[in-house]
């Protein structure tokens, strides 16, 4: 049965909304950050200005920490997706190929701990990590970023190997593969787009996460996010020229790699969608 023309238009009109609702403040920040500091926030905004770059010299001469807070948040959050990948995968595949009380219990409780608010764990966890001496480290963000979204990842991995036929396990297996090749082999290279797509959530939340990083790091550690909180909380006053510059500048890699692997990620989150 074709759709009707009023459903199409609902459709399209809630998308635009949606867009909008998303892409307008992002914008905002964006053209902010290109603006001389008197016309920031005049009202109405003006879309036509002469563009500025002095919030980004200001940025690199005042906070010049702040590319160095970028590394690290690179470092750790691919990290934390390659960690998460790994661990997704493996659960993904006995999840799917695999049935059982016990695997359906593990699999509920993961769920239902992502559930829960990350400030519940994040006080008491921490005399863990000073007592294990990870404080103001990679490490302890990299587990606790991973241990965050593997549940995600390995629901995704899961609806993606699910649809790769037993068959294929099986013939391999009659040629002499074990399960660990049969893994490495036949099951990653068939996922690679699932893969990706949960790379994809992980990486934007290990590149963006506040919480964590401000209660578990001090300076080795330190990442973007914590040093544009600085940026506002500044003795001298908030500078909005040059914290839209900073988020301006901490956005770019994340929307780079969305965009390169958007291909990927539509692909990833509707596997298993049209199966009959």
């Amino acid at each position: 049965m074709r759709e009707s023309l009023a459903s199409i238009v609902a459709r399209t009109l809630v998308i635009l909304l949606l867009i909008v609702w998303s892409a307008v403040p992002v914008a905002l920040v964006v053209l902010s950050s290109f603006k001389p500091t008197a016309e920031i926030f005049t009202y109405p905004p003006t879309l036509v200005f002469e563009p500025t770059l002095e919030h980004y010299r200001t940025l690199f001469e005042k906070w010049p920490d702040f590319i160095w807070t970028l590394r690290n948040s690179a470092v750790i959050a691919l990290s934390a997706t390659a960690l998460t990948l790994v661990a997704s995968v493996l659960a993904g595949y006995v999840y799917s190929r695999y049935r059982g009380g016990a695997l359906a219990g593990s699999a509920l409780f993961m769920v239902a701990i992502r559930l829960l608010p990350p400030i519940v764990i994040t006080l008491p966890l921490y005399p863990v990590a000073d007592f294990l001496a990870l404080s103001d480290s990679y490490t302890i963000l990299i587990l606790l970023y991973a241990t965050f979204f593997v549940s995600l990842g390995s629901m995704i991995l899961k609806t993606f190997i699910d649809s790769i036929p037993d068959e294929l396990d099986q013939a391999a297996t009659i040629d002499g593969a074990s399960e660990m090749q049969i893994l490495r082999r036949v099951i990653v290279p068939l996922s690679a787009q699932g893969m990706v797509a949960a790379s994809v959530f992980v990486f934007v939340y290990a590149w963006n996460e506040y919480l964590f990083a401000f209660i578990f790091t001090t300076t080795k550690a330190k990442t973007a996010p914590v040093v544009i909180s600085e940026m506002m909380g500044s003795l001298t006053g908030v500078d909005w020229g040059l914290l839209f510059a900073a988020a301006t500048v901490q956005l770019v890699p994340v929307v780079a790699f969305v965009a390169l692997v958007q291909k990927f990620l539509i692909a990833g989150l509707t596997a298993g969608s049209v199966k009959g």
